[in-house]
């Protein structure tokens, strides 16, 4: 090389690029960024690089590394493609606040080349002070982040373990601190009366999005869910409110689209409305995240298409419900908009395999899904395709022959004077409901108690709390005494005939009227074995097929024919 080319090579300025970032930029003007724009700058220019490319990351965090910074990752990539060989960044930890990643700029600083500085003039890579400086900063960054990050869960925890409503964005029907919205809340009762009335999920949320519906049966099913603004929407107005009364900039406002069905859905898992406290622990967030992420770039790769977003399944919302010492259940500090008994009723509906090809909606199509018990374990069976089958593989049967012979059962039973006594008011399902909201309004009083005990609540919440409870027991008490037999729980024994209107009735119907009367378990049957016999010319029932059925009314014992 030529003296002279080589004097060139010496003269060309350095190509640098800019990295800035903000993890949140509250006010939304920006002039955070501006003013380590103008710092970065300012040592471009004292250093006489050419600033090729700046990047800017705003409102973007870098303390996970599960989260994109498009900005960071352009010009990860920018960098190896040699479009730069410095970067100037305002501090250290606006580049990166993950000592791996810090490592690989160290790397490619130390094989490469690659000059790193920041305008604090803490941090240069080009030395091995600053890189032994840079390792101290990142560690000891990353050593606040695990500690602020403990501290918040453990707060979070805490706050569950009370019964405290969580922190964060108000669910549909709830202020932040707790407290009930009349409109709101009306709003999510209809919603699960309707999914439970048989409703599908889309119906819901048409009905929410305020479009009618022309076939008769599926309007009936949502006559009581109003039009109501999507929450989305609600939330960004409620937060630009907050904004201007700080002073702040306002945000872009959603349009009111069409509710999504996913949001109905939510809303129906919740177990917030039966007022169950939840805490969904941060590691199984990232999990999921991390999870989506490579299911993602999985299809990216297959389809050799973008594919916007992934989700994967969530896990049962039972098990983000908080639970004491003793295993029991933590109830809120506020109150239900649903009862435990029809939280519980619907969850059984969603976890039903009926509902992944079910298009019509979600009411069911088999008499015993979710009514019936295994034999063995004695826990609900589901509703399969063909029939019926247990959870953990007990059962797998046909449905028709065994909804048949309950069918039948249930009309003989119905046809006997003395069937009303099946239903005392003591063992009817809605007793069950009032004695439930009973001992949970107890249970408030205990935990009210005992966090006065320790210092958590003051005199008069203690006082508020017992007296709004004592005043609820007072009324469902009343309602116990008053409760009325048979014909409430079970409609069909106001009837002239109660065996033929159960026969008559809906599934709706014969399903509540089977779950009052009678407990209904199913035990394993032989495959390819005949349920009907020939009898001397005459179909009867297999004797062995009587005995995989055992029905029990009451106390009684199974059926035996």
């Amino acid at each position: 090389m030529s003296s002279s080319a080589s004097k060139a090579t010496a003269q060309r300025p350095v190509r640098a690029a800019i990295y800035l970032r903000i993890s949140q930029d509250r006010e939304l003007d920006g002039l955070a960024i501006e003013r380590q724009r103008e710092d970065c700058e300012n040592l471009a220019r004292f250093r006489r690089w050419e600033v090729v490319e700046t990047y800017v990351d705003q409102s973007k965090g870098a303390t996970d590394k599960t989260k994109k910074r498009p900005a960071y990752d352009q010009m990860v990539a920018d960098y190896h493609a040699g479009h730069f060989t410095a970067i100037v960044c305002y501090d250290l930890d606006r580049l990166t606040r993950q000592p791996r990643q810090l490592e690989d700029w160290i790397d490619w600083a130390e094989e490469r080349g690659l000059q790193l500085v920041t305008a604090n003039g803490d941090a240069d890579l080009s030395t091995d002070g600053g890189r032994m400086y840079a390792r101290i900063k990142a560690a000891v960054a990353r050593a606040e982040m695990e500690r602020k990050s403990a501290r918040q869960s453990r707060a979070q925890v805490q706050r569950s373990q009370q019964g405290r409503p969580p922190k964060g964005i108000r669910p549909l029907g709830y202020s932040l601190d707790g407290r009930v919205l009349k409109r709101e809340a009306k709003a999510v009762q209809a919603i699960y009366a309707a999914f439970h009335g048989g409703a599908s999920l889309r119906g819901i949320a048409r009905a929410l999005s305020g479009i009618q519906e022309t076939d008769d049966q599926k309007a009936h099913q949502v006559a009581g869910v109003a039009k109501i603004q999507r929450h989305t929407r609600t939330l960004a107005i409620e937060r630009n409110k907050r904004r201007a009364a700080e002073g702040l900039a306002i945000k872009d406002v959603p349009e009111d689209g069409p509710w999504a069905e996913s949001s109905v859905l939510g809303i129906l898992r919740n177990p917030r409305y039966a007022g169950y406290s939840v805490y969904t622990d941060v590691k199984y967030r990232i999990q999921v995240r991390q999870a989506n992420a490579k299911k993602k770039a999985e299809l990216e790769a297959q389809t050799g298409k973008e594919v916007k977003a992934v989700r994967g399944k969530r896990r049962d919302w039972r098990e983000f419900i908080v639970k004491d010492g003793e295993g029991k259940r933590v109830m809120g500090k506020w109150e239900p908009l649903v009862s435990v008994e029809l939280w519980e009723s619907v969850q059984t509906i969603l976890d039903s395999e009926e509902r992944v090809t079910n298009r019509v909606g979600t009411h069911r199509r088999h008499l015993g899904s979710g009514l019936y018990l295994c034999g063995l374990c004695d826990e609900p069976v589901r509703g399969a395709s063909r029939g019926y089958r247990c959870k953990h593989g007990h059962i797998n049967r046909s449905g028709r022959d065994i909804d048949d012979f309950v069918r039948k059962a249930i009309a003989r039973r119905l046809a006997e004077p003395d069937a009303l006594r099946t239903v005392p008011a003591t063992d009817s399902p809605r007793l069950t409901g009032l004695l439930a909201e009973i001992d949970e309004h107890r249970d408030r009083i205990k935990r009210a108690e005992r966090d006065y005990d320790e210092g958590f609540l003051e005199a008069a919440d203690l006082k508020r709390n017992r007296d709004r409870s004592n005043d609820a027991i007072a009324r469902l008490e009343a309602e116990v005494r008053d409760l009325p037999r048979g014909t409430v729980n079970v409609p069909v024994l106001a009837a002239e005939d109660p065996a033929q209107a159960f026969l008559d009735g809906d599934l709706n119907t014969q399903r509540a009227t089977v779950e009052t009367l009678a407990t209904v378990r199913l035990f394993p049957w032989p495959q390819g074995s005949k349920v009907n016999l020939m009898v001397r010319g005459e179909k009867v029932v297999n004797p062995k097929f009587i005995e995989s059925v055992g029905i029990a009314f009451g106390d009684e014992p199974a059926i035996k024919e």
